[in-house]
């Protein structure tokens, strides 16, 4: 009786819930076009379920670059360029800078409390302050060079050794750079029970904070399911996924606490943010950074290496042409270093195209507007969820043209042609919202791409005198990884894998 209860006590509130949204949507009129939805629930059932940027690409081919559909009354817009992109959340800032509300992924599961989903205002500013003094330039993270640069040879020496592990060693060189940037812990095996912790955390926000990901972020009333009910298996799952979130928050940040009050800790964001005697909020605001930086700064540089060793096998082109530049600027009886990127032209056009071509979160975060605006016409109200599609205006071929071809003299100057839209104004997004980190893993991934060229050969395998073509897949979810693929990475000569190992030995780890 008491379940009965329970469930017919939320079928009336789900029913007026659903009411209440529709009569407010008959008053928001002048929405840009889109596809048509149902009465109520409007295109809850037409929402693609994987890749939707690919989707919302195709609806903007018929609709236009400015289209909206509704979700059980709730307004989402849609953001197909780039133009539009910057004059909706670039030139209007101010009142286009908030989250929307995620229950599950950020009420349930906690991620509310990152820098990612977190609403805008006083915690907020403060937290991308803290980001600001630390890594947010690129003179700021010049004092980590060489820190960086001892985790790249390392690097080097683990794939050099085991070819076949390509994606674990991207994993652990960039779990160990962050961790040691944010915590100051020193990594020393490759079966790290952090970076293991971490990944499967990370894995989980891409899958929880997906567009249409729950019912329950359509309607927020689900998320007092009690998890034990029959049919609340999701609620199950989230709330172990909040206990893996609330480890990786507290687990380094005891670690670096602890060593602090021994004097032993090494300078990291924590140490530097975390003054003695910090009240409790203090104290949470700065673990809940900390955890912002890895969590999010680990998975995207993850994506963009990856994503560089695909695109090398598949334009060998691109990879002789930069190779030959680390040659002549760098030459071969040194490794490249960061303080080299302004000599490697290509090398940096190079990153930028891996960036253009595969962008690491496809659609971004959802932005939430926070007053009444008219764009192009279009009435837009206050609490309308705009989604920039980050991956279509990176294949605008008035912006990019082939946009599918891998190709880093777009970004170059040439007697004939400008170089085209720098894509790093779109890849790490809008407005006050664009990622504090971006310096930080522009230049990991420079560090590892001029390394890599330095020393290896890139190539497709070949398996019973037949060349293994790669699928080119990549994952759905927030960040979007390709789908493990096999490669041939082999030294390029012997003086550099002689190289490589004259690094190790002059480094401390």
């Amino acid at each position: 009786m008491v379940l009965i209860g329970f469930v017919d006590a939320l079928a009336v509130a789900l029913l007026m819930c659903i009411l209440a949204r529709f009569v407010a949507g008959r008053r928001r009129k002048h929405l840009p076009p889109g596809p048509s939805g149902w009465p109520l629930i409007g295109n809850v059932l037409g929402m693609p379920t994987s890749h939707e940027w690919q989707t919302f690409a195709k609806w903007g081919e018929k609709w236009g670059d400015v289209i909206s559909i509704t979700l059980l009354g709730q307004p989402v817009v849609i953001l197909n360029s780039s133009h539009a992109a910057v004059d909706m959340l670039d030139k209007k800032s101010a009142i286009y800078s908030d989250r929307p509300t995620f229950p599950v992924c950020g009420q349930v599961i906690g991620y509310d409390r990152t820098l990612v989903l977190l609403h805008y205002g006083p915690v907020w500013r403060e937290t991308r302050r803290l980001f600001s003094k630390t890594i947010g330039t690129r003179d700021s993270l010049m004092h980590l060079s060489d820190r960086l640069e001892r985790g790249g040879h390392r690097f080097l020496t683990r794939l050099m050794a085991q070819p076949e592990t390509l994606f674990q060693q991207v994993r652990g060189f960039t779990g160990a750079s962050i961790l040691s940037i944010a915590y100051g812990y020193n990594v020393e095996r490759e079966d790290d029970e952090l970076i293991r912790l971490v990944d499967k955390a990370v894995e989980e926000f891409s899958l929880a904070s997906a567009p249409g990901a729950y019912f329950a972020d359509a309607l927020p009333i689900l998320i007092r399911v009690p998890a034990w009910l029959p049919g609340a298996g999701w609620k199950r799952r989230a709330l172990a996924w909040r206990r893996d979130l609330e480890a990786m928050c507290d687990l380094p940040f005891n670690h670096t606490k602890q060593q602090m009050k021994t004097g032993k800790a090494s300078p990291s964001f924590v140490s530097m943010n975390l003054i003695p005697d910090t009240d409790s909020g203090r104290e949470f605001l700065v673990k809940s950074a900390a955890a912002s930086l890895y969590s999010a700064g680990a998975d995207t540089t993850v994506s963009a290496i990856c994503s560089f060793f695909l695109a090398m096998m598949c334009f060998p082109g691109a990879q002789k042409k930069a190779q030959a530049e680390i040659d002549r600027v760098v030459g071969n009886d040194r490794l490249p270093r960061l303080n080299d990127r302004d000599e490697l032209h290509y090398v940096r056009a190079l990153i930028w195209e891996v960036l253009r071509w595969q962008p690491i979160g496809p659609l971004g975060v959802p932005h939430r507007l926070t007053e009444d605006d008219t764009h192009a016409g279009y009435f837009l109200p206050k609490g309308t969820i705009v989604i920039a599609n980050i991956w279509r205006m990176l294949r605008d071929p008035s912006r990019y043209p082939n946009p599918e071809v891998f190709n880093p003299d777009r970004f170059l100057p040439s007697n004939d042609a400008e170089p085209e839209y720098d894509p790093r104004h779109i890849v790490f997004g809008f407005g006050r919202r664009v990622c504090p980190g971006s310096q930080l893993a522009e230049t990991s991934l420079f560090l590892i791409c001029a390394l890599s060229l330095a020393v290896f050969d890139i190539a497709k395998p070949i398996v019973d005198g037949n060349v293994v073509e790669p699928s080119l897949e990549y994952t759905t979810g927030t960040i979007s990884h390709p789908v493990p693929f096999e490669c041939s990475v082999k030294p390029r000569s012997a003086k550099a894998s002689a190289l490589v190992a004259a690094a190790m030995s002059d480094s401390v780890f």
